[in-house]
């Protein structure tokens, strides 16, 4: 039997398990915490009604002289990363909320990350406007051919404007760069399974002992090692996020006339396009097309426009970056 206290606090989810929210107070305790039934029934068009990095109302209680919550009340977002289901297209979650920014982990094999789910990620942190950084892992293993896609993919992204970094979970290279970038901040990390997220966390803050798992053979996949995301105080004034591997990015709420606002280098375009609705497909005197056709548009980032356009959730990901 629960006997409620009349305490009301205020504090900020680090752990989501589905059922039961670890919870920081605002004095730096931490309470485990249930929600009322009634949030699942307000609308919130996800398959999680809470996110870590959610800051929540809750009463204290007390059973069995354990002392819980209950939680009352969700403060409005700041933003949000959230992706539909590739498999349930029709449900939709939110990985984590009130983020300062984003660090999307890419490994050119082993596994392979497609510039396809790439730009889908890059697309939902423009549209919430998170600032996101793509760290270009495993860069001790990497081999001429590979390092050379590497530095196309990187002038790429950061040619649109996108901050870049090679960096080695393992061997330590640019992780220093890394952690000054994080300082003061909320940053989540994410990426496939197998892509090193959790070795990099271990390297950031070693005290942490992240589990990890190495790559199957079989498949060339990361196995799932973090279940659910999980925020982390790190001892340089610094919060982390750790994620489980995303394996396919389905995008969420975008109407057909703004994706292109959510591809920076084709929303500068959009001003020279002679009609002000053009979608970029078929319309003449089209400014994008024009530019894709001169090599001022990459071919990779234009097809993945124009599958977000289409909706196409089920084959994106076989699609790959190939260097010129």
């Amino acid at each position: 039997m629960y006997r409620y206290l009349d305490l009301r606090m205020t504090g900020i989810v680090y752990k989501s398990t589905g059922s039961w929210y670890s919870i920081k107070s605002q004095d730096g305790t931490f309470y485990e915490c249930r929600i009322k039934g009634k949030f699942r029934i307000q609308g919130i068009k996800s398959t999680n009604p809470l996110a870590v990095g959610d800051l929540v109302d809750f009463d204290l209680e007390t059973s069995n002289n354990t002392q819980t919550g209950v939680i009352t009340n969700i403060h409005q977002r700041k933003n949000y990363i959230v992706r539909k289901s590739v498999n349930l297209s029709k449900q939709t979650h939110i990985i984590a909320s009130n983020i300062d920014q984003v660090f999307l982990l890419v490994t050119i094999d082993n596994p392979p990350t497609f510039t396809s789910f790439i730009d889908r990620f890059l697309a939902t942190t423009e549209a919430y406007s998170i600032k996101a950084v793509l760290l270009f892992n495993k860069v001790d293993v990497n081999d001429v051919a590979t390092k050379d896609i590497v530095k196309e993919l990187t002038a790429l992204y950061e040619g649109i404007g996108y901050e870049c970094l090679s960096i080695s979970a393992k061997t330590g290279e640019n992780i220093s760069a890394v952690k000054k970038l994080m300082i003061g901040k909320s940053s989540m990390f994410a990426g496939h399974s197998g892509v090193g997220k959790s070795t990099l966390v271990n390297s950031i803050e070693p005290g942490l002992n992240i589990k990890t798992k190495e790559i199957s053979d079989q498949h060339k996949q990361g196995q799932h090692t973090t279940t659910f995301a999980e925020m982390f105080d790190l001892s340089f004034e610094a919060q982390i996020i750790d994620t489980p591997g995303i394996k396919g990015f389905g995008v969420v709420d975008m109407e057909p006339a703004e994706v292109d606002n959510y591809f920076p280098e084709l929303f500068a375009l959009k001003q020279s396009c002679k009609f002000n609705n053009c979608l970029h497909l078929h319309e003449p005197q089209c400014g994008v097309k024009s530019a894709l056709e001169n090599n001022q548009v990459a071919a990779s980032r234009y097809k993945s426009y124009t599958q977000i356009l289409e909706g196409d959730e089920e084959h994106y990901r076989t699609d790959n970056y190939e260097p010129k």
